[in-house]
């Protein structure tokens, strides 16, 4: 992710919610390369730093060969908390992932921010679902994690950040990195939101 300032494309097939979220990117010093319906306008993304699309439109597959292809990162917007598309767009490893029935300027840049610095933005409750959504279906490990690695994916769970998992578990900054570099390593995840999900599902946490 370069240093200066992100540049993002915004795919919505609502012309005014383009609008609004470009009135509201530009407002906070963001600058927008570009819009389009259905990514028919986006011609390359080699100039693109932040890709926000609109997840729940089934196109999530294609946005994912895009960004694998230019590097670009993606913030997914799904419809509502109980968008299916949230486990397909976490399992993909998007950067970040908004709701957009609770979208709010806050929780944008919040989002943005959090992806200039290369971590992952998922909120607290769409965790929670995941969690739930886990606790109903089956719960077989097939990684082996060891304790300290399986209370830091609590913490990841519960919408921890690294000051605050390492408050928690009385570690260090630097250890609380280093185990969860370790835990995406041995669970083979892009990102520590993808972690959270995968762990979930095989019952770890």
């Amino acid at each position: 992710m370069r240093t200066g300032r992100l540049r993002i494309w915004i795919d919505d097939h609502n012309p005014i919610y383009r609008r609004g979220l470009i009135a509201c990117l530009e407002g906070e010093g963001f600058a927008v390369a570009g819009e389009s319906e259905r990514l028919d306008t986006l011609i390359s993304v080699d100039d693109v730093d932040v890709l926000i699309f609109e997840a729940s439109a089934g196109r999530l597959g294609e946005v994912v060969r895009i960004a694998r292809r230019s590097g670009v990162a993606l913030v997914a917007v799904l419809r509502d908390r109980n968008d299916p598309t949230l486990f397909d767009a976490v399992e993909a490893g998007v950067a970040a992932i908004l709701v957009r029935d609770d979208l709010s300027p806050e929780s944008l840049i919040a989002a943005l921010r959090t992806v200039a610095t290369g971590h992952t933005a998922v909120p607290a409750e769409l965790l929670a679902r995941l969690l739930d959504h886990a606790s109903h279906g089956s719960r077989h490990s097939t990684v082996d994690i060891g304790q300290r690695e399986v209370a830091v994916l609590r913490e990841l769970a519960d919408g921890a950040d690294t000051g605050e998992i390492a408050d928690a578990l009385a570690y260090s900054e630097r250890m609380v990195k280093r185990i969860v570099h370790d835990v995406l390593v041995k669970m083979n995840c892009r990102n520590r939101a993808h972690a959270v999900a995968l762990a979930v599902r095989q019952g770890l946490i």
